[in-house]
């Protein structure tokens, strides 16, 4: 391997130069270009690695000499990353600087103080202590990330009997026993696993998700630890790994690592986040390209995450062998059969010997329906996974079409219990990709955009997940509504079928619905699912995006969309099914993308499609009866409360039929209060109601109608941080307009705080009462996320069932402000907006608005259409 820098050149320069810092500066500058270009000419990463720790090592040294007195008692150390040789551009260079006792007085520590600020100067990363033999074994003694650094430990210069004395100190038999050591460890992942930190999440940390950079790093700590060896290879010579296995965790490691070293190239800092900003390029630079089913990033991203499965497979499986032979070596083993291919030992499921899989390849699916019904099993043993990741080619054509095994899948499904986490355990150890290969095409498969937080495989196991926490009793107050339809349904096998299946056409082109379908059918009827059940689980497939889309973007309170949705169901069967799928995809999205609001969307069309359908889609209710019925209602509430019909009849005259549909009775009782403090209070009139019954809070605004009112309304509410979900206006027959927004603070929560609640009343009042317009300064700024998304605006027109409005449907890149232009491109193209339903998807604003002309009449001019056009994309796009 060939050093980076001329050393002899620099030791003569050295010797004869004035100017220490610009030596080091330029040659470290030099180092850094030469490392980039052996990068850029595809040098193994291991060398380059190993390269920049070397050159660091060599002037560190000189450093050293330079600036330490000789003979000084005292001794520069390597520890952590570095400590082990490997460094990266922009890693830290973490130094442990030991002391004798002697030497902590006089000049020293000024000498030491001036080696340390030299190198600070150099702009290089330091991290540092400064501490005596003592002082190691204390906090080694108490710290586990202390001692870990000082297990790899390296000596650099000076005073080396230091160094040697703090390695004694901190040996196994002294501290940290390697059974201690290794149950310490093995927690510490335990909890880094459950902060959260997927390695299929969309921004994964290289470093510390699992299967990453820490997982190999932590085999390695309890390697040297317990066996005092210093190369992952004696993995394999103790026989917990063979070779190609030692080699799959030496290619994943070299992955992550080339990884890791691009990114601090491209951020010019450490980096160990898969940031948006950088995937993009990085999956230029490791040479994919866009194909016609699939973004470049996607197949980079997809890598990625294929290899930290496994890095985290192998990791499993070594930390339990490291368990057996560390922790239980001593203990006495408890077996006992579980049936003739499979028994228990010490609490994980084993095959009886290595050929099980051979003689018997259904067993590869019966080994997961055996942990469902032992709840008393952790997992499976670590040998027997090794054998089930060696006999994965035994699910092939003939083992689906098996009998035995087509039955064993449909019985882990059926199973009462841990159907997602048997279904998680075959996707990581490779056997459901077999056994569905439609499904192995999704592993690992992102989607480039903010709406999908999780690979495609992750989504859908998450799905699953959400719908068999639904069926249990212990999950009741989470989720009561789902709960008590899932305890209604004929057979939950059929919807976790129609979780598997939703998604798994994604990245092939087309239609993934349409693709879907027919992998559904052929699943279905390869496993003898009858007629009925095998349409049902199709049309799961088929339909899965159809709720969201109508509760999000329709007007769910117009009779006429109920109508047609609750006739694409057909029965409460079906709504049933697609109801609960629907909420455990929405949820499996994005979990902190799901909010009351979602939650009360859902829910209002679930029950307003109920009741239509058991009226009879023959028998649909009609508008003005409804309408009637609403009025009805809303009055009982206010004669209860005091207040006289005669009283309000001004304000609910001036109101088109459709706002008794609009609101709920009690939304309308409470306009109706509102509206009677108009006759002794000054317009505008703010008010909030915090909860609506309907999983947001409602700011109401009434006003003089006067030109911009909405644009003004929906830039002071962003102004105030708050997300606008859906709007409604309604002009009256006196002059007065009424604004309706419901919305939801930044944490996706309705507004619960007095002071907040004074705040906005306070600001739109002060805000809207004077002629002079709100400066449209948005205080919040695109996100940097948002920033690598770039969706040119569509606009499409439809008429709404009732044929008095034009539908007007918006995708566009979601931006602070965009109501507030749009309400300002509607007023200068003379068009009157009556709603709004505001969709956010990922980095896409999905935004329905309801439009007329200015005399309440469809759009008809074609100058309004292109107005609108042009406007849109000029000021939105421009």
């Amino acid at each position: 391997m060939r050093q980076l820098l001329d050393r002899a050149r620099f030791r003569h320069a050295l010797r004869n130069t004035d100017n220490l810092h610009k030596l080091f500066r330029e040659t470290l500058n030099e180092g850094t270009e030469l490392i980039q270009r052996r990068f850029d000419s595809d040098e193994p990463i291991t060398n380059l690695v190993a390269l920049h720790a070397s050159m660091m090592d060599f002037l560190l040294e000189h450093a050293w000499r330079q600036l330490i007195p000789n003979g000084a008692k005292v001794a520069l150390v390597a520890v952590g990353g570095y400590g082990r040789g490997e460094l990266h551009p922009h890693s830290d260079v973490d130094l442990l600087i030991l002391l004798h006792p002697d030497a902590e007085q006089g000049s020293v520590l000024d000498s030491i103080e001036c080696f340390l600020r030299f190198l600070w100067d150099l702009k290089l990363d330091v991290g540092h202590s400064v501490r005596s033999v003592a002082q190691c074994n204390e906090e080694a003694g108490r710290d586990l990330t202390i001692i870990t650094n000082l297990m790899e430990s390296r000596f650099l210069a000076g005073y080396k009997r230091l160094f040697n004395s703090m390695r004694r100190a901190i040996e196994p038999d002294r501290m940290w026993s390697s059974a201690e050591f290794f149950a310490a460890k093995a927690e510490e992942q335990r909890k880094r696993y459950s902060r959260g930190n997927l390695s299929s999440n969309l921004e994964p940390n290289i470093k510390e998700c699992p299967g990453g950079l820490r997982d190999i790093q932590t085999i390695g700590w309890v390697l040297k630890r317990h066996y005092r060896a210093d190369n992952l290879h004696d993995l394999v010579a103790r026989g917990f790994i063979n070779e190609a296995e030692y080699r799959e965790m030496a290619d994943g490691q070299e992955l992550l690592w080339k990884i890791r070293f691009a990114l601090h190239i491209l951020s010019g800092r450490h980096e160990d986040r898969l940031l948006f900003d950088h995937q993009r390029t990085l999956a230029a630079w490791f040479g994919y390209a866009d194909t016609d089913h699939s973004l470049a990033v996607e197949q980079f991203m997809q890598l990625f995450y294929r290899t930290t499965t496994r890095l985290q497979t192998l990791n499993e499986r070594l930390l339990q062998l490291f368990d057996e032979a560390i922790l239980q070596a001593d203990k006495p083993v408890e077996a006992r059969p579980l049936n003739r291919r499979f028994r228990a030992h010490n609490g994980y499921i084993e095959a009886i010997d290595q050929e099980v899989f051979h003689r018997t390849p259904f067993a590869l699916l019966e080994i997961f329906l055996l942990l469902q019904q032992h709840p008393e099993l952790k997992g499976i043993r670590a040998a027997t996974i090794r054998t089930i990741r060696f006999s994965r080619q035994e699910v092939d054509q003939g083992f689906r079409q098996d009998l035995r095994a087509r039955s064993l899948f449909m019985e882990i499904l059926r199973q009462p219990l841990y159907v997602a986490r048997e279904l998680r355990r075959m996707n990581r150890y490779g056997i459901l990709g077999r056994y569905i290969p439609a499904f192995g095409n999704i592993v690992g498969r992102m989607q480039f955009d903010l709406f999908h937080m999780y690979t495609v495989d992750e989504h859908t196991l998450n799905l699953v997940r959400n719908l068999h926490h639904f069926a249990l009793p212990e999950r009741t107050e989470e989720h009561p509504f789902c709960h008590h339809i899932m305890g209604r349904i004929p057979k939950r096998e059929l919807l976790y079928l129609g979780g598997l299946f939703h998604d798994i056409a994604k990245g092939r082109g087309g239609d993934h619905s349409t693709l879907g379908m027919a992998d559904a059918r052929h699943f279905c009827q390869l496993h003898d699912l009858p007629k009925w059940d095998t349409d049902l689980v199709v049309w799961l497939v088929q339909n899965h995006l159809i709720m969201s889309m109508v509760a999000q973007r329709q007007d769910i309170n117009d009779p006429d969309v109920i109508q047609e949705f609750a006739r694409r169901m057909g029965d409460i069967t079906h709504l049933d099914y697609l109801y609960l799928l629907t909420v455990a995809d929405v949820r499996a999205t994005d979990p902190n993308k799901w909010n009351s609001w979602k939650d009360s969307l859902l829910k209002e069309l679930y029950n307003n499609t109920k009741r239509a359908l058991l009226r009879g889609l023959d028998n649909p209710e009609e508008v003005g009866q409804l309408a009637a019925e609403q009025r009805r209602k809303a009055l009982d509430i206010l004669a209860r409360e005091g207040v006289d019909e005669v009283a309000i009849r001004p304000f609910w005259e001036s109101m088109q039929q459709d706002y008794f549909l609009q609101f709920s009775v009690e939304g309308l009782a409470w306009h109706a209060h509102r509206f009677l403090e108009t006759d002794h209070l000054e317009l505008p009139l703010v008010r909030v109601r915090r909860r609506t019954g309907k999983g947001g809070s409602e700011v109401m605004i009434i006003s003089h109608d006067r030109d911009l009112l909405f644009a003004d309304s929906t830039c002071l509410l962003d102004q105030l941080q708050l997300n606008i979900v859906s709007a409604r206006l309604e002009t009256m027959a006196n002059g007065l307009i009424l604004d309706s927004f419901t919305v939801l603070e930044g944490d996706g929560e309705p507004i619960d705080d007095d002071f907040r609640e004074r705040e906005i009343i306070d600001k739109l009042t002060t805000a809207l009462a004077v002629d002079e317009r709100p400066k449209l300064c948005m205080t919040r700024t695109l996100s940097r996320q948002m920033r690598h998304f770039d969706i040119p605006s569509r606009i499409d027109y439809c008429r709404d069932p009732a044929g008095q409005r034009t539908i007007m449907k918006l995708v566009t890149r979601d931006r602070p402000g965009l109501l507030a232009i749009i309400g300002e491109i509607f007023q200068h193209c003379g068009v009157r907006l009556h709603g709004a339903k505001i969709a956010t998807i990922g980095a896409e604003a999905e935004d329905t608005f309801f439009i007329t002309d200015r005399d309440g009449g469809q759009l008809a001019e074609r100058a309004q259409y292109d107005c609108l056009q042009q406007q849109i994309l000029s000021r939105i796009d421009g």
